[in-house]
């Protein structure tokens, strides 16, 4: 399996209430499930990312569900509105129940 490696790019810096874009890139192979091994013939096993949340200071600020049909390395972009600092934490779960995670902080003024 290649290296799972999320990465997120967030401003340091907002004003409240100001709608802020956040961007997320995980890289992941994203196995359907639907393919044939060459040399055996055998499915190969379904392997995607299937749920995507970010939190802010503990409250969900964005979530989605993934599915089979999503590309390999999922981009996922968002905008939110912060009304205080704090730190925003974005999980990937996989369907053998693992989970890849990253935290940002960001600075409201």
């Amino acid at each position: 399996m290649a290296n799972i490696k999320p990465r997120v790019k967030v401003p340091g810096k907002a004003k409240a209430g100001e709608a802020v874009t956040i961007k997320t890139l995980i890289s992941h192979p994203m196995e359907s499930g639907q393919r044939k091994d060459r040399k055996t013939g055998e499915l190969i096993p379904r392997k995607i990312i299937n749920k995507f949340v970010a939190t802010y200071n503990g409250e969900t600020a964005f979530s989605m569900d993934l599915e089979p049909a999503i590309s390999a390395n999922p981009y996922i972009e968002f905008s939110v509105k912060l009304a205080e600092s704090g730190t925003m934490r974005f999980e990937w779960t996989d369907d053998d129940g693992s989970v890849y995670d990253i935290e940002k902080e960001i600075q409201v003024a």
